[in-house]
């Protein structure tokens, strides 16, 4: 009688290691995991990764085509950067703040003039005309003090306007357009 019982250990044991080995093995599980761990990879046109930083979408003039742009950190630091020191009313002392102008991310996807819709990680949304991109050295910022912005103290991006060398600019209406933890820009 040793035998039936081995052989029925056998097979129970058989079965529960094919349960086991078909959720891994079964031809669409192992695609779906493919495609899952290939995904972040390869970057579908026109959607975001976690990489990418800034959208900009509306009319805008791509070679390409196409009415949306999304900006890495990479692409930012290849434009020229920009630093200053300027006094805010969001901190204690001047801070110095570095990167891309905004007309220089602007004239990327070819947008000369309208109006700018800046959208914020929390929803925060503000309109700033194109032509304070022109007109005064807004910058893009990346940095702050030589470091990275993390989301907590207004990064990753935080559009500032010169305001201690242009001190006109000095009122609510261009604090009101410094929006920080920018995801995104809409050319109307």
């Amino acid at each position: 009688m040793p035998w039936p019982c081995r052989q029925v250990r056998k097979v129970a044991h058989k079965r529960r290691a094919d349960r086991i080995r078909g959720v891994l093995l079964h031809p669409l599980t192992r695609r779906r995991l493919c495609l899952g761990l290939l995904a972040p990879a390869v970057p579908l046109a026109g959607r975001a990764t976690p990489d990418m930083v800034l959208t900009l979408r509306g009319r805008l003039q791509l070679p390409q085509g196409g009415d949306q742009h999304v900006f890495d950190m990479a692409a930012l630091e290849k434009l020229p950067q920009r630093s200053f020191s300027t006094s805010t009313p969001w901190y204690a002392q001047a801070r110095k703040f570095t990167g891309p102008l905004l007309r220089d991310v602007l004239a990327a996807v070819g947008v000369r003039s309208g109006q700018l819709r800046a959208v914020a990680l929390n929803d925060y949304k503000v309109s700033i005309p194109v032509e304070d991109a022109l007109r005064y050295d807004v910058v893009l910022a990346r940095l702050l003090d030589d470091k990275p912005m993390p989301v907590r103290d207004k990064g990753p991006l935080f559009i500032i306007y010169p305001f201690d060398q242009v001190p006109e600019l000095r009122n609510a209406v261009y604090y009101s357009r410094c929006a920080w933890q920018l995801k995104a820009l809409e050319v109307q």
